[in-house]
């Protein structure tokens, strides 16, 4: 697993105001035994933690919302949740939804955005509350790198956000792809994403 960005600069300055850290679907879900759990999940959580406490109130916790049961879904996700049917609400139950107990308890202040599909742009009144709010720039952490956090930045750069990335705050069932998606962002987007450390971040990030 890599951890490290590049660089440890910021390279289009300090975060201010304008900033918001959006933490992708670090739920027991993931964290705990089930199909989907994600084993290094609890590596990266103080990490995640931190960046959560230095701002909570500007902090939004996306969450990954499965359908109630098999048969359900549009498109290819119907085919999804019949192999995945031991996912699905009514056998997973709720709390699995929920956050873990740590990043849990810092809402409220922080936020929940819950999302059906792996973007949190799609059909969410994220973007329009951003621009409310007039943030131009999103700390990424949260998991998986190749899934859900590669759909949430992707989303972000077509919508003109500023994306720095928390190398040491992401997570992934596989190393490689983790990896791989590390340097593409490094390399291919490095206009647009910015991948660096979490406590890079926080030297840059103004409270």
């Amino acid at each position: 697993m890599s951890s490290s960005g590049k660089g440890n600069n910021l390279l289009y300055g300090k975060l201010g105001a304008e900033c918001r850290h959006l933490c992708v679907d670090m739920q027991r879900l993931f964290a705990e035994d089930t199909p989907w759990r994600t084993p290094w999940m609890e590596r990266i959580t103080p990490q995640t933690l931190r960046l959560a406490e230095h701002a909570p109130s500007r902090t939004i916790f996306t969450r990954f919302i499965p359908v109630a049961r098999p048969g359900e879904g549009v498109g290819s996700w119907r085919q999804y949740y019949e192999r995945w049917a031991e996912i699905t609400r009514e056998r997973l139950g709720d709390e699995k939804l929920q956050l873990i107990p740590e990043l849990a308890a810092l809402v409220p202040p922080a936020q929940i955005l819950d999302k059906a599909v792996y973007s949190p742009w799609y059909n969410t009144p994220l973007h329009g509350r951003l621009r409310r709010e007039r943030v131009a720039s999103l700390i990424i952490s949260g998991g998986e790198t190749d899934v859900c956090v590669l759909s949430s930045v992707l989303g972000a750069i077509d919508r003109g956000y500023r994306v720095i990335i928390a190398t040491d705050a992401l997570c992934s069932s596989s190393d490689e792809t983790h990896d791989a998606l590390l340097m593409l962002y490094e390399n291919r987007y490095q206009q647009q994403v910015e991948a660096v450390t979490t406590g890079t971040i926080l030297d840059n990030w103004e409270p």
